[in-house]
């Protein structure tokens, strides 16, 4: 058996311990990089769950709801607004499923970016149907007013997207300003809901309305009558 020479035997032990310390090294890194990269990974999940939450429902619910508050509130003026196509009913029985659900996904949407101007709460759609509420879940003294002109610019949005697509289609929209529960119910699919006769009677406005007109209660008259036009429908 012959001995390794010393040199050799140096160079052996410094490959050996450079060999060790860059496969630690390039270990090491690899497990920084798979940490930081599923910490990003997580990150972007968090920000992308809090966002489908918000979409779902108002910023202070949802953070009441977290820490496991129950969320019943009571409001002594909201105004309600709900809003129906008229004569889509006819019309989808005559399109594509597929077709019927992207046009009615660009019309609340349009409408969606409506409220987002005027800073009210889109509370859900009902197949044709769309409610919207102002003056909640932070009160605000304007909403009367905002409501309106959000009613005004839904009905002028769809009068002009149904002239450029030649649509036999109308809206019919009612509003009503009153006391209302508001609160989130259920343990799964929450959704931020409205009870009480404000609501009933915004929803009578709608379905009694004309079709391209904008139907509004007595006490939403008082409220609007000195910056609005509005004409009397006589009794119903």
């Amino acid at each position: 058996i012959e001995n390794i020479p010393l040199e050799v035997a140096r160079i052996f032990e410094m490959v050996s311990i450079i060999g060790t310390v860059s496969f630690i090294f390039a270990f090491l890194y690899c497990y920084q990089f798979a940490v930081l990269r599923a910490e990003k990974k997580l990150d972007w999940a968090h920000k992308r769950s809090e966002e489908l939450l918000l979409n779902i429902l108002p910023l202070p619910i949802a953070e009441r709801l977290k820490v496991g508050e129950s969320v019943v509130d009571r409001f002594e003026e909201v105004t309600v607004m709900f809003a129906d196509i008229s004569a889509f009913t006819k019309l989808a029985t005559e399109m594509v499923p597929v077709d019927v659900v992207e046009m009615l996904n660009e019309i609340f949407s349009a409408f969606d970016s409506i409220a987002d101007v005027y800073n009210l709460e889109k509370i859900k759609t009902i197949g044709d149907a769309y409610m919207v509420a102002g003056g909640i879940p932070k009160p605000s003294v304007e909403h009367v007013e905002a409501v309106a002109r959000m009613a005004l610019d839904m009905r002028d949005w769809l009068t002009h997207y149904r002239d450029k697509n030649d649509l036999d289609i109308g809206i019919r929209i009612g509003i009503h300003t009153g006391p209302v529960v508001a609160g989130v119910i259920g343990s799964r699919k929450f959704i931020y809901d409205l009870w009480g006769d404000t609501v009933n009677i915004a929803s009578r406005m709608e379905s009694h309305g004309i079709v391209d007109e904008i139907q509004v209660s007595q006490t939403v008259y008082e409220r609007l009558k000195s910056s609005f036009e509005l004409e009397a429908r006589g009794e119903i």
